[in-house]
């Protein structure tokens, strides 16, 4: 369910990105926020299990920014 919820947040992030680009920032710096907060949470279990436990969230605090980032760059490549 997280699976989703993440790719359905990186789809109108990239999509706010590209029409209204300033206004992307604070919703992409809050999910990678949390995002931040649950990979520092499951760090603090030892060992391999720390690692596994914060890799969805370092993954997906990745791909919120990339999303974002992609809206912002195709809005500035536009011709107008």
């Amino acid at each position: 369910m997280m699976i989703v919820g993440v790719i359905a947040f990186c789809v109108v992030l990239a999509i706010l990105a590209f029409v209204v680009p300033r206004l992307s920032r604070h919703p992409q710096n809050g999910a990678q926020r949390t995002l931040g907060l649950g990979s520092r949470a499951g760090s603090k279990a030892p060992g391999l299990l720390g690692r596994l436990l914060s890799k969805p969230f370092q993954s997906s605090s990745r791909a919120v920014g990339r999303s974002g980032s992609a809206g912002r760059r195709a809005r500035r490549r536009l011709p107008f």
